[in-house]
This record gives structure tokens, C-alpha cells and sequence, in this order.
């Protein structure tokens, strides 16, 4: 397939100033699996807490997330702290579409990750590469609309909340309602330094 559209496979490791962000490796599934086996990960996600055979599933996939080149790749970084080689979440940023330049983030962390900032320090990168080298005009970020933590990231990064989907999706036996927040490529631009 010869097309100009833009590829993205970055020069890893991406760096932030307490994160590596790189792709996945054999050697992380038994951090991956601490922060995939628990109830409080999997709440606002669509899965269920993994047992260690579907997390070594996950770690495969995810092994193989390391660029993207046509709608609906992903890609898949592991966070680990610099200080202590830890792997304690991930980032995730998926082109949607190419023929509508359409892209959505994402990003999970190990709870006792939570509330130091590291998603909202991570989750920049993911725009950068979006609309620097993917050339996207819209990044999207989906949530459980109980997930009010993740909102706040989301705002932090100057996303704006477009919808509140109320009960529009049946999760894990109940209806759940979505928020989606979103970031045109000229805005992105207009909040850097």
C-alpha cells in the first residue's frame, strides 16, 4: 500500500520529566498484572480484573501496538517511573479516522498512582504526537461519566466536555453513561509555550 498519508512510529523512549514512555516488553507483565487484576483499574473500564493468563494476552497485544499507519491502529506505551525503572500505567492514542484526521487518548494507572499528576503528564505527549506527527484535527477522550477523576485530566489538558451520553452503553450488567471531551489541533497549538 503506497499512500502520503502520515505514519507515526516515534524514537522511543518518549520522555516527560518523571516518565519513560516506551513500549511494552516480556519483563512487564508482573507490573502490568498488579494494576490489571484489580476491581478499582477495571470500574470505569470496560473489562473485568484480569487473572494472569489474560493479562499475558493483554501484554501480547499490546507488544505489537507500537505504531500507526492506517484508521484504528493504536498505540499502546507503557509509564514507567525514571526514578525506578516501575511500570505503573499506560497511554494510549488511537487514529479513528484518517479520512476525518480523527484520534482518541487514553490512559490507565496503578491506584497508588493515582493523584500525583502522572497522567496528566503523560497524556501531552499522546496530543503532540497526534497533531505534530499524525497530523490530526480533532483528539477525542471517552469516559464512564462517574469517572470524575479522569474528567479533571481531561480539562487539565484543555479538553472540552462535547457530550454526556446517558446510559448509552450496557457494561458489566448495568447502564452506564458516557462523557467525551475533545481538542481541535488549532487549540492544542494555541496552549503551547
Amino acid at each position: 500500500m503506497t499512500t502520503t498519508e502520515p505514519m507515526l512510529r516515534p524514537a522511543y523512549p518518549l520522555e516527560t520529566d518523571r516518565l519513560l514512555l516506551r513500549p511494552y516488553v516480556d519483563d512487564d507483565l508482573e507490573d502490568l498484572h498488579d494494576i490489571e487484576r484489580r476491581d478499582v483499574t477495571a470500574r470505569y473500564l470496560y473489562n473485568r480484573p484480569l487473572d494472569l493468563d489474560a493479562t499475558r494476552s493483554l501484554l501480547d497485544r499490546r507488544r505489537t501496538m507500537t505504531a500507526i499507519a492506517d484508521d484504528h491502529d493504536d498505540l499502546a506505551l507503557a509509564a514507567v517511573l525514571k526514578q525506578s525503572g516501575r511500570l505503573i500505567g499506560h497511554v494510549t492514542l488511537l487514529r479513528a479516522s484518517r479520512e476525518h484526521r480523527q484520534g482518541e487518548i487514553g490512559y490507565v494507572l496503578h491506584p497508588d498512582h493515582h493523584g500525583h499528576g502522572y497522567a496528566t503528564e503523560a497524556a501531552p505527549v499522546m496530543l503532540r504526537l497526534g497533531f505534530e506527527e499524525l497530523d490530526l484535527h480533532r483528539i477525542i477522550g471517552r469516559l464512564d461519566a462517574r469517572n470524575a477523576r479522569s474528567s479533571r485530566v481531561l480539562e487539565r489538558l484543555g479538553m472540552r466536555r462535547e457530550a454526556h451520553l446517558r446510559e448509552n452503553e450496557f457494561v458489566k450488567g448495568e447502564w452506564v453513561s458516557e462523557l467525551v471531551y475533545a481538542i481541535l489541533a488549532d487549540e492544542w497549538r494555541g496552549r503551547q509555550p
